[in-house]
C-alpha cells in the first residue's frame, strides 16, 4: 500500500498540532481520481474514496472516523464541532473549527483555497475552504470568529494557505471582476490583464492573504504552490474542464490537536 504524501507549513509545526496539506499521491483511486482523490462528492468509487480518507487520517495519527470534512457549498458558514458525524449527515458549511483533541478538521478542493488554523495557547484549531465566493463573503473572518468563540485571540492565530490556483493561472471573466466591484471591495490589486480581450487573470492567494489580515490573524503563511500548474501532485477543476475531462478529484487539507 502506497503512502500518502502531504505538504506542511512552516508556521503550523506547532507542538501538539498535527497536520497535513495533502497531494494527489498515494492512494487507491484510479483512471481521472488518481490516486488520493478524498472527494465524496466525486463519482470515483465510493470504496477507493473511504479508503483515501482512512489513509489520510492515518498518516497524522488520527482514527479514520474522526475526520469530519462537512459538505462545502461555498459560503461564509463556519462551525465549532466537538464530534464528527456520519457522511450522509454531515452539514453544509465551508468551515470547521474545534477544541477537541483527536478531532481530524478537513477540507477539500481542486484550485480553491484550503486554509488551516491554530491558536497553540487556546488549544483551538480550525479548517476553511476559501473559492472566490467564500473568500469574498468572508469564510476567513467567519473562521476566526468561531475560534474566538472558543477562546482563541487572532493575533495568536497561526494559518497556512495550501495549494491553490495561481494568479498565473487564474483567468476570469468581466462579470467576476463585476462581482468583486460590487460589493464593495477595492480589488483592482488582484487583478492583472488577461490573455484574452476582456479578460483578467485574478490573484486568489493574494486575495485570501488580506481577507486574514482584515481578521487579525497573526501569522499567515501561503505556501505559493499552484494546482493548475502542477498536475503530478495536485489536482485542478479548471485544468479537467478545460481538457473536457468527465470528472476531477479532490485533494484535502487536515489539522488535529493530538
Amino acid at each position: 500500500m502506497s503512502t500518502p504524501q502531504f505538504l506542511t507549513a512552516e508556521s503550523l509545526r506547532i507542538p501538539g498540532v498535527a497536520h497535513g496539506f495533502f497531494t494527489r499521491v498515494g492512494g487507491a483511486s484510479r483512471g481521472v481520481y488518481a490516486s488520493l482523490n478524498a472527494g465524496v462528492g466525486s463519482r470515483d468509487a465510493p470504496e477507493a474514496v473511504a479508503e483515501n480518507r482512512a489513509r489520510i487520517a492515518a498518516a497524522l495519527g488520527a482514527a479514520p472516523e474522526r475526520l469530519a470534512v462537512p459538505f462545502q457549498v461555498h459560503s461564509p458558514h463556519a462551525i465549532a464541532i466537538t464530534e464528527p458525524w456520519p457522511i450522509e449527515a454531515r452539514p453544509r458549511c465551508d468551515a470547521l473549527v474545534t477544541a477537541t483533541p483527536g478531532l481530524a478538521l478537513g477540507v477539500t478542493g481542486a484550485d480553491c483555497g484550503m486554509i488551516l488554523f491554530a491558536d497553540q495557547r487556546a488549544r483551538v484549531i480550525g479548517a476553511a475552504h476559501a473559492g472566490w465566493k467564500g473568500a469574498l463573503t468572508g469564510v476567513v473572518e467567519a473562521t476566526v470568529a468561531a475560534m474566538e468563540r472558543l477562546g482563541a485571540k487572532p493575533g495568536d492565530i497561526f494559518a497556512g494557505l495550501g495549494p491553490c490556483i495561481g494568479p498565473e493561472s487564474y483567468e476570469v471573466g468581466p462579470e467576476f471582476l463585476a462581482a468583486f466591484g460590487g460589493a464593495g471591495d477595492e480589488t483592482a490589486r488582484y487583478f492583472a490583464p488577461g490573455r484574452r480581450a476582456g479578460h483578467s487573470m485574478f490573484n486568489l492567494t493574494a486575495y485570501i492573504a488580506e481577507r486574514a489580515a482584515r481578521a487579525g490573524i497573526g501569522h499567515f503563511e501561503d505556501l505559493g504552490l499552484d494546482t493548475y500548474a502542477d498536475e503530478s501532485r495536485f489536482f485542478s477543476y479548471r485544468r479537467a474542464t478545460h481538457r473536457k475531462e468527465p470528472d476531477y478529484g479532490r485533494l484535502v487539507s487536515v489539522i488535529l490537536m493530538t
